[in-house]
């Protein structure tokens, strides 16, 4: 940095030719700019002016070193021009990690995203696979609850919360259950997470539904899209988030049952690896995803 704030000032009394010029224009004392001056000389063993009470004249060593900084701070100005653009017009490949799910939320944002940021050309990765976002070279990695990884930077997008439902016909052949104390009785699909292997519980206010849990039958996926599925061709109740099965119960598709246990809230968060600095196109995905999220 010092360095650089000598070869500055040299610069700037080249081009006027007056330290006093010179540091009207960086903002600095006179003295500052000669001091800036004669420690470059003293670096570089040459003396780069000739000084006299009157005037001010470059050496031809000086005239050496200023054709080439010129070209040097030239450079810097056109780079700092480019940084600048690429903040506001941000451009690149963005690799985002989401789960299955997550196409549900991110599909109906894509044409406002693309439309806004044309020059970003998105790479989105579907997986319940829990991915690691800095070996695997993700850009940022949407997931739900809670994260672990100190190595990652975490902003929450959205709450959402879990519900049960089953479809009408289910309802019709076996009962609706009126506590979680009938659910033995009924058929039931649980999820397995594909990462761990864990089933995962059921937690309706006291009551827990695990992966030891009997009932009158059990359906086990590790994909909440055929969890859905399943329910709506009757072969179940199922525990899933609510943003999943929000167009099939208001088509009455599917039937909310228990709705006063169903207490479970989680959210999204995005994650990218920490750093002091964010890439422009990470931060304005990172924005968009908090500005449009639901």
């Amino acid at each position: 940095m010092d360095s650089f704030t000598s070869l500055t000032s040299f610069v700037r009394t080249a081009e006027t030719l007056s330290f006093v010029q010179a540091a009207q224009t960086l903002g600095i004392s006179a003295s500052a700019v000669g001091k800036n001056v004669a420690r470059l000389e003293k670096k570089l063993g040459v003396r780069l002016f000739n000084r006299s009470t009157r005037s001010v004249s470059l050496t031809a060593e000086g005239a050496t070193l200023l054709a080439r900084c010129q070209s040097i701070l030239e450079q810097l100005r056109e780079a700092e021009a480019e940084l600048t653009t690429a903040v506001s017009h941000p451009t690149g490949t963005l690799r985002v990690s989401f789960p299955v799910i997550g196409y549900r939320l991110m599909l109906p944002l894509l044409p406002a995203f693309t439309q806004r940021y044309p020059g970003i050309d998105l790479d989105l990765d579907f997986s319940d696979r829990l991915v690691n976002v800095i070996d695997e070279g993700f850009d940022v990695a949407i997931r739900s609850g809670e994260i672990g990884d100190s190595r990652l930077t975490a902003k929450t997008l959205g709450h959402f919360r879990f519900v049960l439902c089953a479809s009408p016909a289910y309802l019709q052949a076996y009962g609706e259950p009126r506590t979680p104390h009938d659910l033995p009785s009924h058929k039931c699909i649980l999820f397995r997470f594909p990462s761990t292997g864990l089933i995962q519980a059921w937690d309706l206010n006291a009551y827990r539904v695990t992966g030891e849990f009997s009932a009158l039958s059990l359906l086990t996926l590790n994909n909440i899209e055929a969890m859905v599925g399943a329910a709506l061709s009757g072969l179940g109740i199922c525990y899933v988030p609510d943003f999943v099965v929000r167009e099939a119960l208001k088509q009455g598709q599917l039937i909310q049952i228990l709705p006063g246990y169903c207490d479970r809230r989680s959210h999204f968060s995005a994650l990218w690896p920490a750093s002091r600095y964010l890439s422009p196109r990470i931060r304005c995905f990172i924005d968009f995803l908090s500005e449009h999220w639901q």
